[in-house]
């Protein structure tokens, strides 16, 4: 089994979970909810960082494991701090899970570790931070 890198593999199955909860996109369009490093161009949004991948090594003969973090970003304009909150909760409970499915590979461990709601030096634009782990666990 092979997996894409690792940082991917989490990203490709948090815009899955997020995607496929409705209460996720009763308030943020799918189109909306991506990857990427920007302030987005449309709001609200869900953009989910670069990431960070912490490789660990082998784990068995054949298996390589990996510690993934990485960010989600929740942006809206001329709506509030509190929608971006509103966000945040239902994206949280879309991902409270021990492990998500990722493709070509296992996740033994997933959790939101933190929410931060950081004030823009544009007040017309909400912003919340989501920060997650995640252990990879793969075949070569």
């Amino acid at each position: 089994m092979s997996m894409i890198e690792p940082t991917l593999a989490l990203q490709t199955a948090i815009r899955t979970a997020l995607v496929n909860t409705q209460s996720v996109t009763d308030l943020v369009p799918a189109n909306h909810i991506r990857a990427g490093s920007t302030r987005p161009d449309k709001t609200p949004a869900i953009i989910m960082s670069d990431g960070n991948t912490s490789l660990h090594g082998h784990d068995y003969a054949s298996q390589r494991t990996a510690w993934v973090y990485l960010d989600l970003h929740i942006w809206t304009l001329d709506a509030g701090q509190d929608v971006a909150k509103e966000i945040a909760g239902a994206a949280m409970a879309a991902l409270d899970k021990r492990s998500l499915p990722i493709d070509g590979g296992y996740c033994d461990h997933f959790r939101v570790t933190a929410a931060r709601f950081p004030r823009d030096p544009d007040p017309a634009y909400g912003h919340g931070v989501l920060s997650v782990e995640a252990l990879a666990r793969w075949i070569i």
